[in-house]
This record gives structure tokens, sequence and C-alpha cells, in this order.
């Protein structure tokens, strides 16, 4: 087919790669060292079989139908056709190159695989109208509609379309070659094109032929140079990003190692500027592939708020690559000490969302907030994490701004006015009401419920947490699963006054060193009554995700279970029956970090399906790991919400949509949420908010 054009055409576009390659390289590696791999049992295995599921298998693909349809299908395209455009990258130097003879027509494999590379060229050709119409005829507002997806459909859709024209030509000027009649190879799209072309003129077919070879592999090597310059870089990076995600557990926040000597040494703390990223969230930042799907599912975004991970992520993404230059040395560059005000920065964004001044772009290195991120964004989140479990390529986006509100917090000493009073209260009392340590086991007065400190033997540990402690409302879940645990004969005990706060909202409002200190009297007091060799029952999902899942950084490691999860296992051993009827219609609602984080989501539905007369429905499209968020997360408890639209309400509404008379939930930070919703739609006295377990004392005392 031509040797030299070939050779050339080679030099050219894959020395241009390996330039452009080396660049996002180079600018990978400003990020800070970030150990992901260790050789703890089962590691390779995992990362292995989560590339398999989730990169290979595009788990998360179809949970957007027709987007994820098509692109499965376009995926599965290029996996096969990968062999293909290697074939005839060989017929530059040999035109009947066959893999020799492993894919002839005349081998049982070559036949099948013909079959197969047509078969997906159509299906790759189906994908690409899907996406065509999704993006000029729909325009779907949570993708980025631009010029550049349709250039690149139209070059995936133009490669198929040369590949079968190619096939076809070839054919009929093979037959003609040979003498031997046309006949329908079990490439069964270049043979049908073939019975088209065997009129043409052999002149037009060879042309035909070499325009189909040359333009479906100049365009495959033109495509692979595109893609360090656009969002489709995702092509290369997602495989990888997949196998190097972090795999510690999902509710666990990065820890701050040394972190005391950081504070009295004067270092840095949290993400400042592009270049505090660890080399793994910049691969995150060139994996995005713009789709939205995190920013549709956000309730930041959702209730119109400054927030949107997608734009956060292309904010980040766009500072690193303005200030390329500078990163990576080839300039001389210091980071700006100072930074304009928002109004004067370069806009980053048009769309009406998110709003005009929430994120800028700037070819110098400045701080993040507020040279690039106004402060707002990173105050909205709820840290709910539904942004994590729709991306399909598994980027983070939590870590990075609990990581930007921890710079806020310990560095800048900047934070949401609301946060000083908890943080007050945390600090001194154990807890974010600021109210007495003395008074926290005062719930129990009159219940006759064991401390610890007298019963050090019991196998339970009951960790009631602040809200059971001090709340009234929530003290009335801590009531009712003390009188379960006694009716199914439970040893368990409290910490009294010795608990205090898990330190969750500090660590997700930023407060690190707070968190840290909570953690540590907290491990001390627990690892002293010899908690590790017993099991700690949590009524709420914070507490429960802190306990076991970040305490472990800190010498603490405990079997931790919701109560709904030993509710449901004390019901399965005939501890607890249910036996009276309760009548009600039940809409449950997930909390995030029970479900999302823990993947704790049929206990508490079986248990409500233990109670007689219980009719439990759901919210359509919204349950399980798609349910909203209450709005309480990451500290929001605690804060105003930035405008009128409040995500509890938003939530609330899709709950009384299913028609329940009663909605129950696991988590005392929910109940409130879910509360003050039925009061904003004044239906406080005709829908009742329970707890899962004073549903089930209803059913048992």
């Amino acid at each position: 087919m031509g040797p030299v054009y070939m050779t050339l055409l080679f030099f050219g576009t894959l020395g241009f790669f390996a330039w452009s390659a080396a660049r996002r390289w180079r600018q990978l590696t400003v990020g800070v060292p970030e150990p992901r791999f260790t050789l703890a049992d089962g590691e390779l295995m995992g990362r292995i079989r989560d590339t398999v599921v989730y990169a290979f298998g595009q788990l998360k693909m179809p949970k957007y139908r027709l987007a994820g349809v098509a692109h499965i299908m376009i995926f599965v395209g290029f996996q096969v056709l990968t062999i293909r455009s290697l074939m005839l990258a060989a017929r530059g130097y040999d035109p009947y190159f066959d893999f020799w003879g492993i894919l002839g027509q005349e081998s049982l494999l070559g036949q099948l695989y013909g079959f197969a590379k047509d078969t997906v060229i159509a299906m790759v050709l189906a994908g690409v109208g899907a996406f065509v119409y999704l993006r000029a005829v729909v325009k779907s507002q949570r993708m980025t509609l631009s010029t550049e997806g349709l250039v690149i459909l139209g070059i995936i859709g133009t490669m198929m379309i040369a590949d079968a024209v190619y096939d076809g030509a070839w054919f009929v000027l093979q037959s003609r070659v040979t003498g031997e009649p046309l006949h329908l190879h079990a490439e069964w799209l270049g043979s049908s094109l073939s019975f088209l072309f065997q009129g043409l003129d052999e002149s037009l077919l060879t042309v035909m032929a070499h325009a189909g070879f040359w333009v479906h592999i100049a365009l495959v090597l033109i495509f692979l140079n595109i893609l360090p310059f656009s969002k489709h870089f995702h092509i290369i990076t997602a495989i990888p990003n997949v196998f190097v995600r972090d795999r510690t557990p999902r509710g666990a926040l990065p820890n701050v190692e040394d972190l005391e000597g950081k504070v009295e040494r004067d270092e840095p703390i949290g993400i400042s500027k592009v270049t505090d990223l660890s080399w793994a969230q910049i691969l995150d930042l060139y994996t995005c592939t713009e789709c939205g799907r995190c920013s549709d599912n956000c309730p930041a975004y959702t209730t119109d708020k400054k927030l949107s991970p997608k734009h956060l992520t292309l904010a980040l993404r766009d500072n690193l690559y303005d200030a390329e230059a500078a990163l990576t040395g080839e300039e001389p560059f210091e980071w700006a000490n100072a930074n304009p005000p928002i109004g004067e920065k370069e806009e980053i964004h048009t769309f009406p969302k998110p709003p005009a001044d929430a994120y800028f772009r700037a070819e110098q290195g400045i701080e993040l907030i507020p040279g690039i991120i106004n402060p707002d964004v990173i105050w909205g989140c709820t840290t709910c994490g539904a942004c994590e479990e729709q991306c399909p390529v598994m980027i983070s986006y939590v870590d990075k701004i609990v990581g930007m509100r921890r710079d806020q917090v310990m560095m800048q000493g900047e934070m949401p006015a609301e946060l000083q009073r908890p943080f007050m209260g945390m600090e001194t009392n154990g807890n974010p009401w600021n109210q007495s340590a003395m008074d926290r086991g005062n719930w129990a007065d009159g219940e006759e419920i064991p401390l610890i400190a007298d019963h050090p033997d019991a196998a339970v540990l009951y960790w009631v947490g602040c809200a059971a402690s001090y709340d009234m409302r929530a003290q009335k879940t801590a009531k009712s699963m003390a009188k379960l645990l006694k009716k199914a004969e439970v040893d368990f005990a409290i910490l009294g006054s010795e608990e205090t706060c898990t330190g969750d909202p500090a660590r997700r409002a930023g407060n690190e060193y707070l968190f840290q200190m909570l953690a540590e009297q907290n491990v001390e007091t627990m690892n002293g009554y010899g908690v590790g060799k017993k099991t700690i029952v949590t009524t709420c999902p914070h507490c429960f995700n802190t306990l076991a899942n970040e305490y472990p950084d800190f010498g603490g490691k405990f079997d931790v279970v919701h109560h709904t999860e030993f509710l449901n296992g004390l019901i399965a051993r005939g501890k607890l029956v249910p036996e009276k009827s309760v009548q009600a219609k039940v809409a449950f609602h997930d909390s995030c970090y029970l479900g999302r984080y823990n993947n704790v989501y049929e206990s508490p539905r079986e248990v409500l399906s233990s109670i007689p007369g219980v009719e439990l429905v759901e919210v359509e499209n919204a349950n399980r790991s798609k349910g909203l968020c209450c709005g309480a997360g990451g500290a929001q408890m605690w804060m105003e919400e930035q405008n009128e639209n409040r995500v509890n309400k938003k939530r609330t509404l899709q709950l009384l949509d299913t028609g329940a008379d009663t909605v129950a939930s696991g988590c005392p930070f929910c109940m409130t949420m879910l509360t003050d919703g039925l009061k904003a739609y004044e239906k406080e006295e005709e829908i009742a908010q329970l707890d899962v377990v004073e549903l089930l004392s209803q059913s048992v005392l």
C-alpha cells in the first residue's frame, strides 16, 4: 500500500504523540507523591478485578440507558477494531498481511474475527448515531456540548465507514484477480458492499480501496494525537485511573500523617494550589469525560448551589494546563501571593449553570480559592458521594473538596461563621451542640442502662452518638434501641460521659486537627476497655462510618455494626419477634453514609418488611445508591444553605410523592432534615417521621 508513506505517517504522528504524552506526564509528576500500591493480600487481584468490572465491563455505564449502551457499543468496537487497525498498519508494508494466516479468511479464527469486526462496526455506527442525537437533537445539558464532541464522533464514524469501504472494494478487486465469483465472506458488511460495488470500474475500485485504507489509518493516528488535548484523553487514561483508584474503605478520607509536626513546622495542610494535588488526583483530572453524571446527581448542583463536581474538575484541570510551562519548569514561576477580586477574573464557563462567578481561569499559578474556585463551591458540598457513585471512570471528588476545606480552615483560618460554634463545642465539650459533656448520658436516666465502667465485660458497646445524647427527638431513637436490646437479652453497656464526638463533622469541614484530637481520645478510651474484642452498635451512620473506616488509622480496630444490621440479625435469630401489626405505608430514606459509603441497603428494608402491616414503598429512580442526600452531611447540619432551594425540601418532596404516610430513616441527621422538610410542606401532622428502630419497637414491645 506504500511503505514509504506509511513510515512517514508513523514517524510524524507517533513522534508528535510522544511529545504531547511526555508533556502530560510531566504535568502528572508535579503532583504530590501518593502510595497507591501495597503488598497487602489481594491488593493486585482486587485492582485487576476492579479494572475488569468497571473499565472493561463498563458496569456503571447503563445507569444512563441510551448514552450508556451507546458508549458500551463504541468501547467494545474499539477493543475489537484495535486488532484490525494493527493489521491495516502492517498492510502498509505487506498488502496481504493477516497475522501470518491466523486471521486469514480461510481460517476459522479469521472468519470468527471477521464476523465480529463487521458486527462491531455496525454497533459503533449505531453508538455514534445515538450520541449525535443526544448532542445535536436532545442537547443533553449534563454533557459538555461542544463542536469538539461532534468532530470526534465524525472521525469515529468516518473510520468505520472507511474500513467497510476498503473491504468492499478489496473483495471485488480480489475476485477479479482470482477470477472467482463474489461470495459472502464472514465479513458480512464488507461483503454486502462488494455486491454493490461489483459493477464499478477497476480504477475507481482501486481509488476506493486506497482511500478507505489510508483514511482509516490516518484517522486512527490523528485521533490518537487529538486525545491529549481534549476531553477524550480519558480513552487513554480511564483504564489506568480505574486500576490505581483508592481502594481504602470508601468512607475513609485521606489521613494527614504527622499532623502535629506539620502544624508546628507551619507546613501546608490540605490543597491550596494545583500542585498540592497528588499524582493520582491529577490523573483524575485527565480522565474526566465531561459527561456530567456527577453534577446531574449532586444535591448541591441540582438545588442551584455554586458547586458542580464536573466544573470543579474542569477548573482544576484548566488551571493545570494553563500554568503548564511554569509548573514543569519551562519558565520562571512563583505562586501569586494576592488574588484579584472575583469579579475581575476571566470566567471559565458561560453556561447558565453553574453561576458565572463560581469558576475561573488564570494563566498563572494562584491560590485555588478564591483565585480559581469561589469559596461557596467547596462549602456547598454535603460529601454525600453521589458524584463518585455515578462516575463511570472512578474519579474522586470528596477528597479534593475536603482537602481544600482543610487548607481554608487550618492554614487560612477561613470558614463559614456558623461552624465556629460546633467547632468550639466539639473542642470543649465533645459535641457540636456545645452542651455539657457531663450531660451526655442523661438521656438514659431511669432506663437502667449499665455504663461500661461498671460492666466492662459487656459483649456489646452501644455507641449512642452526639445527636441521640443531646437532641430530644433523637433520644427517642436511643431509648427504643436500648429497650429492644434488653428485650433480646443482649449484654450491652454505654460509655456515658466518657463518650465524645467521633469528629466526623470536624473532619469533613476541614478541621483535621480537631478530628484527630477527638479520634485519639476515643480510641484511647475504648482500647482501655478492650472494645476491640466487643461489637460496637451505633444508631448514627456518621459515627458508624468514622469508627469503622477511619479510626483504624489511629489504632482503633473495632467491629462496628449499624443498628439496622444488628436488629436484622436479632430478628433472624428469633431474639426479636415482630408480632403486633403496624399499619403504615412506609418510604425508607437511604442515608448516604450508611448506603453509598458502606453498602448497607437491605438490612433496614428487611427489618421494615418483617413488621406485620408495613407496606414498604420506594422513591422511583431515587433509592438505594441513587437516593438523594438529606442535606446534612459534610457539616451542612450546622450551616445555612446558600439559597432558598433547599436539599432537604427536594428530598422530602420525593418521599411524599410515594404516597407514604410514614417516612423511615436510620440516621438522626436525616431525621432532623426530613422533619424540617415535612414542616416546610405543612405535612408534619399527616406524615410520621420515625427511625426504623421506633417502628420495630411498636411491633415488638
